[in-house]
């Protein structure tokens, strides 16, 4: 029996000597960090994406985006629907994008995508925005890998 404590023991030992070995290489920040110690930090989505909107004709609104440096928008993540305070249903917009870089994504496959800054135009009567609210869906990632959740903002517009 007392061969049995001894071998427990000094198992014991061993591994409770590790511990500190095992959780400085896990600390956040160091180099091998199980949480990404080197890797960068993602900006607030409105630091990535920041955008506004601006009427361009009485038929025509655009919306911005400057795109921060190593990051992008996915064309096909847009979307556009304007609600209206008096209904239950919003109603899709038809909106023209530029052509986009063509390229491979880890998360989607073969994209089209937006770097530096993009300008979509909404198609709509601009006299009727009166109590509206525009309704912008659009997605983006970071170059390193990090890919932000799809984002629904409402823009409303002012009488």
């Amino acid at each position: 029996m007392s061969k049995l404590i001894r071998s427990t023991v000094a198992i014991l030992t061993i591994v409770l000597s590790l511990i500190p070995t095992a959780t400085a290489q896990l600390t956040l920040g160091s180099g091998n960090s199980l949480f990404g110690g080197d890797r960068p930090q993602p900006l607030p989505i409105a630091e990535a994406f920041p955008f506004y909107v601006s009427i361009d004709s009485p038929k025509t609104l655009a919306v911005h985006w400057e795109i921060a440096e190593g990051h992008y928008l996915y064309r096909q993540q847009f979307g556009f629907a304007l609600k209206y305070k008096n209904q239950a249903e919003s109603e899709p917009v038809v909106f023209a994008l530029p052509d986009g870089l063509k390229k491979q994504d880890q998360f989607f496959g073969d994209i089209e995508a937006y770097y530096e800054g993009v300008t979509v135009t909404l198609n709509l009567d601009t006299s009727q925005l009166t109590e509206a609210t525009l309704v912008i869906q659009y997605q983006g990632c970071a170059d390193w890998g990090f890919c932000y959740p799809p984002q629904l903002t409402e823009y409303p517009f002012n009488p």
